[in-house]
């Protein structure tokens, strides 16, 4: 390429110079005595008017020259509009710079570019696409900016040419910054090009670079182990020493493959990067802990902890450097192996040691100790010592912890353990033993603590005590429910007899309605005991939650009211439970009620329902609910919520936080034995002033032939009041229907010990035509059976009686009558006593109390069947 002349490289090409020119001065002074001579021929007084014209003409064509000199319109120097100062920079740039109009046809180049481009006129000036052309790479590069010129963007891209052009052939390659962007003038668009040289830049990050690479070299290679990792404890950098040590891949670390939850004991990650500092402190801790291979194999270790505190006091990213103390790390002298033969059992010890100083300052203290009480002794030299360990002990048991350290300081050796409580996020427990140190006193201590974690265990018994309490509760109210219903059965029995003799004219007609419809609410309370006591007779079939959730909205809207906001949130493809639809249902019911009474100025329930695998659910680690498939229900509010006293007898019957008169106590008790008796588990969480949150899991119901195929009792009417909690005592009349023949014939052994209810059940069943025969016990019934020639077409016997309850009778009366129909009454639940029959026993039953009718619908029934 031919050298450019020193004018050539130091000039500028630009079409918007407009030069003067002498020529046209000329012309222009010809002119004007070309017509002077002219006018010399021509007379004076024809000349003298046109010699007026010319001068008028010139005058007024100099007083506009002068107006627009004046406004800069005309400039002598013929430079246009030009800004001398914006050209000069321009043109004295160091990046090469070309304006290109429309077409590609160039109206500007500064000296940089015409260097670069190795042109000197507007001839030979060649674009940037014909300077920078080269690899497929290069290429690509220039087509993307051309392409951005012409649709008026900016774009900037870095390309490497080799070899470079004209204007830097004295290098093999070198590295350019191109640049593209439109210029705001307002006749026609002009693309403004940038070239810079950028090869040095280059070349100096290239070298930052391999300084870098050496640094991270020499660290990976380094004797000592080395690791930073970030306030949520994953380790974002570990060097290839450490990562040998504990086997593991440094593709892995720094990409979130690795946290330090799995290099540290369990437990002692947050305590590691966990905790608050003074605002702008940068403490270096020093830690004696076991770090975990890959393998599983423990790694003796000495760790030296540094951390930053922000302004906050939160721990930002910390750095760690790492020795290993196991066998050989360091050297085989044999004190040092037998130091680190004491490090290990103190440091994988189960149980929880640190040793105290006099005033009960934490000296050490092993992974143990962290993972109960949440911390570790922080010492940067060896010589400070940490926190008191009562700090990290409930308020109510430091002076307990304190007595018993002075008694252990002062060298007594018969100091009783204490029970604790650990002030640690989660509720902790623990006993703690203290011994004086003795001869290992002074420096290294002069306590010796020990401590075992109790809050398993203390759990465990917590839930054993609350099993038994509501176990004993749970009896009792079965006995009072089964005593009441033989009550209430009279008081129904009886009020129906006087009803069916009383028209309703008769004054006395709604006095008796009065006491059916009072003894109907007893019962519905008496059901409810039952439930809770897990006593109740349950109809369980497959059902959908959704659909079933789906069928109540409108009556939870109803009761909700508008203040509270009810929102419905089924999961997919929800798998189907087993379960009493009735039942369900009022579980749901009531758990909306009490959430509507949470939120007396309005608030939002949520109702959610989700699939639970087996694993989902053993992550979720509540005692008690078995690892399997279940379907979770999520009844949720944003109420006042429940203290913790208060959430320890919410399931208890009677207990209750509403004022005199506004609850029984009885709701939350009836879903706990609803959801329990129906194979589920229940869950309570609770924030006071954030709302409650009642998780219900119920197992999936997965169909199995043999099952679905068994025998299905006939259906049979529930008794009055119903299954619903609160609109139990006035169920709304269906349609009437025609009157159905409840007369019948034939013979009916009556078995019941309580002579109200079996009184009051002959008379009924005496009145439809029936021969009755009465019996006050299981072993009067077995003799009349002997004593009859007649055979009896029909038994209804109660289940719990003295002498002989219902199913030993029922089993009696099997040896001789084989074919015998039984009905059986009862204030329990079905299940109660069907354990105790043969399996595959037939028999109908029916829940006591009854109504009269409900009595004899079921006798013809079962005769007729």
């Amino acid at each position: 390429m031919p050298e450019l002349s020193s004018s050539a490289a130091e000039a500028a090409l630009d079409r918007s110079e407009r030069p003067g020119r002498v020529s046209l001065l000329l012309l222009l002074a010809g002119l004007l005595v070309g017509a002077a001579v002219g006018l010399s021929f021509v007379a004076n007084e024809q000349a003298q008017p046109i010699i007026l014209g010319l001068l008028a003409l010139l005058a007024m064509a100099g007083v506009f020259c002068l107006f627009a000199f004046a406004i800069g319109a005309i400039q002598l120097t013929g430079q246009g509009t030009r800004n001398d100062v914006t050209k000069a920079v321009v043109d004295a740039a160091p990046d090469g710079m070309i304006a290109m109009e429309e077409g590609g046809r160039p109206i500007y180049a500064n000296a940089a570019y015409l260097k670069l481009a190795g042109s000197d006129t507007f001839t030979n000036l060649r674009p940037v696409e014909r300077v920078f052309v080269g690899s497929p790479e290069v290429s690509e590069a220039v087509y993307r900016l051309a392409q951005a010129a012409r649709e008026g963007r900016s774009l900037s891209e870095e390309i490497r040419m080799a070899p470079p052009p004209g204007g830097a052939a004295e290098r093999d390659f070198a590295w350019f910054r191109i640049g593209v962007r439109p210029l705001p003038l307002p006749r026609r668009p002009v693309a403004l090009w940038s070239v810079a040289d950028i090869t040095h830049e280059r070349e100096r990050q290239e070298n930052v670079f391999q300084e870098l690479q050496h640094a991270i070299d020499y660290l990976d290679h380094a004797p000592a182990g080395f690791m930073a990792v970030d306030p949520k404890g994953s380790v974002v950098y570990m060097n290839a020493t450490l990562a040998a040590w504990l086997g593991h891949d440094l593709a892995q670390v720094g990409s979130g493959g690795l946290r330090l939850s799995e290099i540290l004991p369990d437990d002692l990650g947050p305590v590691l990067v966990g905790g608050k500092g003074e605002p702008g402190e940068v403490r270096t801790d020093r830690f004696d802990l076991d770090l975990r291979r890959r393998n599983g194999h423990p790694l003796s270790a000495r760790l030296y902890h540094r951390v930053a505190y922000g302004q906050d006091g939160r721990p930002g990213d910390s750095r760690t450097l790492v020795l290993n103390r196991s066998a050989g790390g360091e050297s085989d002298d044999p004190q040092q192996a037998a130091e680190l033969r004491f490090d290990r059992f103190f440091n994988t010890s189960p149980v929880a040691v640190a040793t105290l100083a006099a005033d009960g300052r934490l000296v050490r203290a092993n992974a143990s100790f962290a993972r109960l009480f949440g911390t570790l002794p922080r010492t940067g030299d060896g010589s400070e010592v940490g926190p008191p360990v009562r700090d990290f002990i409930v308020e109510r048991d430091r002076s307990i912890v304190d007595a018993a350290a002075r008694a252990a300081a002062e060298g007594r050796g018969d100091v009783p353990p204490v029970e604790i409580g650990v002030s640690a996020p989660v509720n902790r427990s623990a006993r703690i033993w203290l011994s004086p140190a003795g001869s290992a006193g002074g420096a290294e201590g002069a306590v010796i603590l020990y401590a075992l974690d109790t809050t398993a265990q203390h759990q465990l018994q917590q839930q054993v005590n609350q099993a038994q309490k509501m176990e004993m509760v749970g009896q009792l109210a079965g006995g009072i429910a089964h005593d009441f219903n033989n009550v209430l059965q009279a008081i129904i029995g009886y009020s129906d007899l006087l009803l069916a003799s009383h028209r309703p004219t008769d004054p006395a007609f709604q006095d008796i309605m009065q006491i059916k419809q009072n003894a109907n609410r007893a019962a519905s309370l008496v059901r409810q005991l039952l439930a809770f006591s897990r006593r109740q007779t349950l109809r369980p079939e497959v059902i959908h939650l959704g659909e079933a959730l789906s069928d109540l909205t409108l009556l939870l809207k109803r009761l909700l009211g508008e203040r509270v906001e009810l929102d419905l949130k089924h999961g997919r493809d929800l798998w189907p439970v087993k379960a009493d639809v009735n039942q369900f249902e009022q579980v749901i019911v009531n758990l909306a009620v009490n959430a509507r009474d949470a939120m007396p100025e309005g608030g939002r329930l949520l109702i959610r329902t989700a699939n639970m695998t087996a694993e989902a659910v053993g992550a979720l680690r509540l005692n008690g609910l078995p690892g399997a498939d279940h379907v979770l229900i999520e009844v949720s509010d944003t109420g006042t919520g429940m203290t913790p006293e208060v959430m320890e007898k919410i399931f208890e019957p009677f207990f209750t936080t509403k004022e005199v008169n506004k609850g029984t106590g009885l709701g939350l008790s009836t879903v706990f034995g609803i959801v329990k008796q129906s194979g589920g588990y229940i869950d309570v969480r609770s924030t006071i002033g954030q709302g409650t949150v009642f998780a219900i899991y119920l197992p999936r119901h997965v169909p199995v032939p043999e099952t679905e195929a068994q025998e299905t009792l006939p259906e049979i009417a529930p008794p009055a009041g119903g299954s619903a909690p609160a609109a139990a005592a006035s169920p709304a009349e269906p349609a009437k229907a025609p009157a159905r023949d409840l007369t019948g014939r034939g013979t009916i052994l009556l078995v019941e010990d309580e002579d109200p209810v079996r009184a009051v059940n002959g008379r009924a069943l005496t009145a439809r035509g029936y021969t009755v025969l009465e019996a006050a016990s299981g072993l009067e019934a077995l003799q009349i059976m002997q004593e009859r020639d007649v055979p009896v077409d029909l038994v209804v016997s109660d289940v719990v009686m003295p002498e002989m309850d219902g199913p030993t009778l029922l089993r009696e009366l099997r040896k001789a009558h084989p074919a015998l129909k039984v009905i059986f009454v009862s204030g329990y639940a079905e299940d109660a006593f069907r354990k105790n029959l043969p399996d595959g026993e037939e028999f109908n039953f029916l829940p006591k109390p009854f109504s009269l009718k409900q009595l004899v619908e079921t006798v013809k029934t079962t005769m007729a069947g």
